[in-house]
């Protein structure tokens, strides 16, 4: 099964991602912040990136444009997952390179379905 890769800073957030993707038969990394993420990034090599936009020092959105610039890692697929629930989040997501945006609160079905359409 695939391994995920979940950048969150809020604890319970992370907490909740990690379970609902566990329970859905992926092994999941985590990540506190951007900076940590693509350091795992390269040691991991995870399958999917799922990524929190509002975090301390570099944001979700940097943190895609980063992953999909660098040439190692430009089809790694990133999931944006926010509380931003505005067309106009989702659309600078998308245009940062993001796979799919996810917005919270979400269900369980809402995320796996999101990393399933990305996850090859």
């Amino acid at each position: 099964m695939s391994t995920v890769l979940v950048v969150e800073d809020t604890a319970s957030e992370m907490e909740l991602i990690t379970t609902y993707l566990r329970n859905s038969g992926y092994t999941v990394i985590g990540a506190a912040d951007a900076k940590e993420a693509l350091n795992k990034v390269s040691q991991f090599k995870p399958d999917v990136v799922v990524t929190d936009v509002v975090m301390p020092g570099m944001s979700g959105f940097e943190l895609c444009r980063s992953l999909k610039k660098n040439p190692e890692t430009e089809k790694l697929p990133v999931i944006v997952c926010s509380s931003k629930n505005q067309e106009i989040d989702r659309l600078w997501a998308m245009k940062q390179g993001a796979d799919a945006y996810v917005i919270k609160p979400f269900q369980q079905e809402d995320l796996v379905k999101a990393v399933r359409s990305v996850d090859f």
